[in-house]
C-alpha cells in the first residue's frame, strides 16, 4: 500500500463543501456573539433610557431616548435578528454536512480529538494552544486531500502546546470564566480527570490522554505553572524544542472526525514539523520504537510538501 493515498473525488468534493459551511458557521457564531445580551427602554425620573444588558446580566445606560439612541436600538435589534437567523440556518447546514461526511467516510480523526478542539474553542481558549505531535498529521492530510498510512497516526494521546507568551491574557480569561482547564476538557468528555502521578495529563475512561506542555521557562515565565487557580487542575510540563514550535508560523485547517463532526486544528507549519521530528528521532535518549515512528512521520510530511505543498518547499 502506498504511504500516501489520495481521497476519492466525491470525498474531496464533500470535504470542500463541508469546510466552507463550517467556516461560515464559525463566522456566524462570532457575529452572534457581538450582539449577545439585550437592549430595552427603562423609564426613570419621567424619562426613558436605553439600557444595554450583557449576557452575564450586567446593565449599562446608553442615554435618554433620542434620535441617536433610537437608531442604536433599532440597529441592535436588526443585527440580532439577522445574526440569529443566519446562525440557525448555518447550524442546520452544518448538521447536514456532518451526515454526508460520515456517509462518505470523509473524516477519520478520532472523535474525542475533534470534541476537545471544539471544547477549547467554545471556552475561547483556542488561540492559546497548538496541537503538536502525531495528531498534527491530520491537519496536513486534510489540507491536501490525502491520507497517510495508519501506522503513522496510531496514538492514544493529544499533545497541546500552551503558549506561555500569552499567559497573562490566558489567566485573566480563566478567572473571568471562573472555571478550570480540566473543566473545559470535561465539556468534551465528562470522564476526563487529572492523573495523580502526571499532573500535566488528563485521561478519560477510554484511556485517551490530553497532555499540556510548554516551552522551557524564559522571559519571566512562571515555573511551575498551573492552568488555573483550581488546586486540582492540570500543570503544564516543560519540553525542549517547544520554543521552536511556538515561533513557527501557524498552520490552521478544518479536520473531520469519524463521526462527521468538524473542528479547526491549529498546529505548526509542516516544515517545522519535519525539522522537529528529525531532531527527536535522532535523540539518543528517545525510545527506539518512537524513534522509528518519528522518522516515518518526518518522511511522510516531507514527501507531502514536495508533492502537494509547493508553497512550503525550500
Amino acid at each position: 500500500m502506498p504511504p500516501i493515498l489520495e481521497l476519492l473525488p466525491n470525498q474531496t468534493r464533500q470535504y470542500i463543501d463541508a469546510e466552507t459551511v463550517f467556516l461560515e458557521l464559525q463566522r456566524a457564531r462570532a457575529e452572534a456573539a457581538e450582539v449577545r445580551g439585550s437592549m430595552f427602554w427603562r423609564t426613570q425620573g419621567g424619562a426613558e433610557y436605553l439600557i444595554r444588558e450583557s449576557s452575564g446580566g450586567a446593565q449599562k445606560s446608553l442615554g435618554p431616548r433620542s434620535v441617536d439612541t433610537q437608531a442604536i436600538y433599532d440597529r441592535f435589534k436588526q443585527r440580532k435578528s439577522e445574526a440569529s437567523s443566519r446562525l440557525a440556518a448555518l447550524t442546520t447546514a452544518a448538521h447536514n454536512q456532518q451526515r454526508l461526511n460520515k456517509a462518505l467516510r470523509v473524516g477519520r480523526v478520532p472523535g474525542i480529538v475533534v470534541k476537545t478542539l471544539n471544547a477549547l474553542e467554545a471556552a475561547g481558549l483556542q488561540d492559546h494552544f497548538m496541537t503538536i505531535g502525531t495528531h498534527a498529521l491530520y491537519a496536513y492530510e486534510s489540507a491536501c486531500g490525502v491520507r497517510f498510512v495508519p501506522d503513522a497516526l496510531a496514538t492514544q494521546d493529544l499533545d497541546l502546546l500552551f503558549d506561555t507568551r500569552k499567559r497573562m491574557s490566558f489567566v485573566s480569561h480563566m478567572r473571568r470564566m471562573d472555571s478550570s482547564f480540566i473543566g473545559a476538557l470535561q465539556k468534551a468528555d465528562p470522564s476526563f480527570r487529572v492523573m495523580r502521578d502526571q499532573k500535566q495529563t488528563a485521561i478519560n475512561d477510554a484511556g485517551f490522554e490530553v497532555d499540556v506542555i510548554r516551552r522551557l521557562a524564559k522571559d519571566q515565565d512562571p515555573h511551575p505553572f498551573r492552568m488555573s487557580d483550581d488546586e486540582d487542575d492540570l500543570w503544564a510540563v516543560q519540553v525542549a524544542g517547544a520554543e521552536k514550535m511556538l515561533s513557527a508560523p501557524r498552520f490552521s485547517q478544518v479536520v473531520v472526525a469519524e463521526t462527521g463532526h468538524m473542528a479547526v486544528m491549529n498546529t505548526m507549519n509542516p516544515v517545522t514539523f519535519v525539522a522537529i521530528k528529525r531532531m527527536v528521532s535522532a535523540a539518543a535518549n528517545r525510545d527506539p520504537k518512537k524513534r522509528l515512528k518519528d522518522a516515518l512521520q518526518a518522511d511522510l510530511v516531507e514527501s507531502l510538501i514536495k508533492t502537494h505543498m509547493p508553497q512550503f518547499a525550500e
